[in-house]
């Protein structure tokens, strides 16, 4: 099926909450990852209202049949939000200097479980980190060898810290320096 992908504005993301909380809790909800359909409800009510306030909130979503099939999203993070601060706390303090504050904050990478490994999330993370003014970048994910952690490294996301302690690893991008050409590498 062909995809769309299209970038959405804060109201625009708020008005699919609904259909977007679907998209998550195919994706999260899926066997491996186990998220409560409760944890979706909440993403749509409170956590994306929230993240759409946000300095350079960007939202881009995959569409077939006009039905979203997956989306990425992030905003500029900053000390004193609550994943910049956890993080920072987590991390070597050259580290946090380095790379936490004004950088752009990946926050979920959701495709439905029907158009998986398709090569979408891939699209979509071009599409979220295409014209962003951030130097740095961040994104913490799964500690093991899922899909989600072998995608970025292909992306060119390099591996900051393995664990932060509590399942997860952070992955950073410098958007000033362009990454390596390999096989399967964006650029390559």
């Amino acid at each position: 099926m062909r995809q769309v992908i299209a970038v959405l504005a804060p109201e625009q993301v708020l008005q699919a909450a609904p259909e977007l909380a679907a998209v998550y809790l195919s994706a999260f909800g899926a066997p491996g990852y186990g998220e409560e359909p409760a944890r979706a409800e909440a993403f749509a009510t409170d956590q994306l209202p929230l993240h759409s306030q946000r300095d350079g909130f960007k939202f881009v979503v995959s569409r077939s049949a006009d039905l979203i099939t997956g989306f990425a999203y992030g905003y500029t993070g900053q000390r004193g939000q609550w994943w910049s601060d956890r993080v920072a706390e987590a991390v070597p303090a050259e580290l946090a200097e380095e790379w936490i504050g004004g950088h752009f904050e990946v926050v979920d990478l959701a495709v439905v479980v029907e158009a998986q490994r398709q090569g979408l999330g891939a699209d979509l993370m071009k599409a979220l980190m295409t014209g962003l003014p951030n130097r740095k970048a961040l994104l913490t994910t799964y500690v093991d060898d899922r899909p989600a952690p072998r995608l970025y490294r292909r992306l060119g996301w390099r591996l900051l810290v393995a664990d932060l302690g509590w399942g997860s690893a952070l992955f950073g991008m410098d958007m000033a320096v362009p990454p390596p050409p390999g096989p399967g590498r964006v650029g390559a």
